[in-house]
C-alpha cells in the first residue's frame, strides 16, 4: 500500500479576492502513472469544476463564478503578500 503526501495549498480568486487554504493528497509514489491527486477538504466558497488526478489540471470554481487551476502561478510582491 502506497502512503500518502497530505499539504494545505492557498486558493486565492483573482477577481473577487476571496482566499481560503485546502487541504490535499496524492500519492507519493512517483514511479507510477498518476499522482491520484485528491482535494481532502475545500475551503467555503470554493467547488470543483473539472476535477483531475493532476494538480495541473484540477480547475476550481470561486462563489463569483471565476474558475481557475488548482496550481496557478501567483505573483507575489516584493513583501511576500499577494497584489491588491
Amino acid at each position: 500500500m502506497t502512503a500518502r503526501d497530505r499539504y494545505s495549498r492557498k486558493l486565492e480568486c483573482s477577481k473577487c479576492g476571496h482566499a481560503g487554504f485546502a487541504e490535499v493528497s496524492e500519492s507519493d509514489d512517483r514511479t507510477g502513472p498518476s499522482r491520484d491527486f485528491r482535494i481532502d477538504e475545500m475551503p467555503r466558497g470554493f467547488s470543483t469544476e473539472r476535477p483531475s488526478a493532476d494538480p495541473r489540471k484540477h480547475m476550481v470554481r470561486c462563489s463569483c463564478g471565476t474558475v481557475f487551476r488548482f496550481e496557478q502561478n501567483t505573483v507575489y510582491a516584493p513583501g511576500g503578500e499577494p497584489r491588491r
